[in-house]
């Protein structure tokens, strides 16, 4: 069996082979002789500052050593968690996570590390080091398992925060296994917390989930802004600071959810009541720029949704004036959710809206570059599905209409972004316009076709595997 050298062996080595004392060799890298000589012979612990200045010295990678350095610094050694840590930094800026874990893995069975643990956690995952901090968070809450703590929360908040991507069976299973701790939140994080299941229930259009999500934020919602306004502590003041929005909005985004709910169920006069609730904001106490300008939001969204739910009911006298609101609208992403209003209501009521689609033309195309990454998770989840949904509706529109070219197009977009999000009852709906339309499509369209249908074949049967034969 090879034995590996240690450290101590490798300095001794190259400083033989260079022909260097101790004295030089600790001038060319900023250390003095005895510190050199300490670690040299074993006789003082080696951080891992004076590690990486040993490494470049030796003009060797900056990791090269850290396998070694967890092995015979950190195992071989009394567990120092200050020692420790700059090492755990150094792994993550560098990329060898197996390091860190490996260093890790020696203070998870020591209860007394678990809030450095966790602190390390929460530094690395607003610093945007997810996954690394995720690894951390998982061994947090699985030593807290047995706990009703705030820390195992909010380790299980972030892991969903995380966890929810662009497979929506993935974050269907992301809500439902963090849902049952977030009232172990603090109160105000709470508010956060549903904002973002909801949002992530919304996008999976589980309108139960929505509904039932959103009056649970909007009762919390309004407790926590009497207080604020009962108390005027600045105690509470420190407490909404931590929320992402002004508190008010968690309660007039509650009615917002509501009359999504109501619409998606085709209930659109009970979802003017709740467009019309939280359009009225005279009630809201602050004046402050962050206030008004989340006033002034819902109160545009409230005059485009009072639009769409007219139009969507059969009011369609209300399109032009809904167009003209739209074309003041100067954020893309809000742009296809309205400009899908618009399918949705030309699809159902056989509107002609080619003129319609001719004005957004340019803003339409850019949709297929969407994409950005966010924290945001109504940007994050329910955007993205409201492409791929624009998509389907626009082809729906252009094939019966017979304007076939633009009507496969748009297909093959939703069946991308459909196989993507992991959507399978919309991918099967772009499946079943296809067939339909299958006889006006050409020869190279119906080749696409078939490629992408076994292209998502075989990404099935890598993650799923070939189903056992009978017998």
């Amino acid at each position: 069996m090879k034995i590996t050298p240690t450290i101590r062996t490798e300095i001794e080595k190259y400083l033989k082979q260079k022909g260097l004392s101790m004295t030089e060799f600790g001038h060319i890298i900023g250390l003095n002789v005895g510190t050199i000589s300490g670690i040299v012979t074993g006789n003082r612990s080696l951080s891992i500052n004076q590690l990486d200045r040993i490494t470049i010295g030796m003009n060797l990678p900056a990791d090269y050593f850290y396998e070694r350095f967890v092995e015979e610094c950190i195992i071989e050694v009394p567990l120092n968690w200050r020692r420790v840590k700059p090492f755990l930094h150094r792994c993550i800026e560098l990329g060898r996570l197996d390091c860190l874990q490996h260093a890790v893995s020696m203070f998870l069975d020591n209860p007394v590390y678990t809030q450095s643990l966790f602190e390390l956690a929460e530094d690395l995952f607003h610093k945007g080091y997810r996954d690394t901090a995720a690894y951390l968070y998982e061994n947090v809450a699985e030593s807290e398992r047995k706990q009703h703590s705030e820390r195992l929360a909010i380790c299980q908040y972030r892991l969903f925060t995380i966890r929810v991507g662009d497979d929506q069976e993935k974050n269907y299973n992301a809500a439902v296994q963090f849902e049952p701790y977030f009232e172990r939140l603090d109160e105000i994080d709470q508010l956060d917390a549903l904002k973002d299941l909801a949002n992530v229930y919304r996008s999976l259009r589980k309108w139960d989930k929505v509904d039932e999500t959103a009056r649970k934020m909007r009762a919390k919602a309004e407790i926590q802004y009497t207080l604020k306004h009962q108390q005027k502590s600045r105690e509470c003041d420190e407490s909404s600071k931590k929320l992402s929005r002004p508190m008010f909005v968690y309660i007039t985004y509650a009615d917002l959810l509501c009359a999504s709910v109501c619409e998606a169920q085709g209930d659109y006069q009970q979802a003017l009541q709740y467009t019309y609730a939280y359009a009225d904001l005279d009630w809201v106490l602050e004046k402050d720029k962050d206030t008004l300008y989340w006033v002034h939001l819902f109160k545009d969204w409230a005059e485009g949704n009072t639009y769409v739910n007219k139009l969507l009911s059969g009011d369609t006298s209300v399109l032009t004036d809904y167009v003209e609101y739209i074309a003041l609208t100067n954020v893309t992403k809000e742009m296809v959710t309205k400009l899908l209003n618009v399918m949705l209501a030309a699809n159902r009521y056989q509107l002609d809206v080619n003129h319609i689609l001719k004005r957004f033309e340019t803003v339409i195309d850019s949709f297929v570059q969407q994409g950005q990454p966010s924290s945001d998770m109504y940007t994050k989840q329910v955007i993205p599905e409201q492409f791929a949904r624009f998509g389907y509706e626009l082809a729906y529109y252009y094939l019966h209409k017979g304007m076939y070219s633009d009507g496969f197009k748009n297909l093959m977009y939703a069946m991308v972004s459909y196989h993507i999000l992991n959507n399978e009852t919309y991918y099967i709906n772009c499946m079943g316009l296809f067939e339909r339309f299958r006889a006006h499509a050409v020869p190279e369209t119906k080749e696409e076709f078939s490629n992408l249908i076994e292209k998502v074949w075989l990404s099935n049967v890598q993650k799923n595997g070939i189903a056992n034969r009978c017998g």
